[in-house]
């Protein structure tokens, strides 16, 4: 049965990001206790950002004097995208238009949605890999309020 739209407006907050493959292994990207958020807005548009659940601070006052590896720290610890979304079924479908990984601005993110409960929501999605081993993205979501 369609999800309807009403089902996803609001704050969710991340519960568990982890990555299950087909050769049995799980890893979680952000590691255990990485924290997120996932907004869906009634005028159609969403945005989710996910980090690790500490990250090193620069200690300075302007992030662009920032050195290199600082800089790849923090975008190795960080995630965000965002954009209009829609239900296609039981899927939803963010179309990024703006991303921290600019190879994601312009694609269609689409997610098997399943709610659990009045309160839980669970997004996943399955991805093909170069060596065979496919993965399963699985994120589990609170609603906030």
């Amino acid at each position: 049965m369609p999800h309807s739209p009403k089902d996803f407006i609001g704050a969710w907050h991340l519960v568990d990001w982890r990555i299950e493959y087909s050769d049995g292994g799980v890893t979680r990207p952000f590691g255990e206790g990485a924290h997120g958020y996932i907004i869906y807005a009634d005028d159609g548009t969403m945005t989710a950002s996910i980090s690790k659940a500490t990250r090193p601070p620069f200690g300075i006052a302007n992030a662009r004097n920032a050195t290199m590896e600082q800089k790849a720290a923090a975008f190795d610890s960080y995630f965000h995208y965002a954009g209009p979304w829609r239900i296609d079924g039981e899927v939803v479908v963010h179309q990024v238009t703006m991303s921290l990984n600019p190879d994601m601005t312009g694609t269609d993110q689409r997610r098997l949605a399943v709610f659990n409960g009045s309160s839980g929501l669970t997004l996943s999605a399955h991805e093909a890999s170069k060596d065979g081993v496919s993965r399963h993205h699985i994120l589990q979501w609170q609603k906030l309020g």
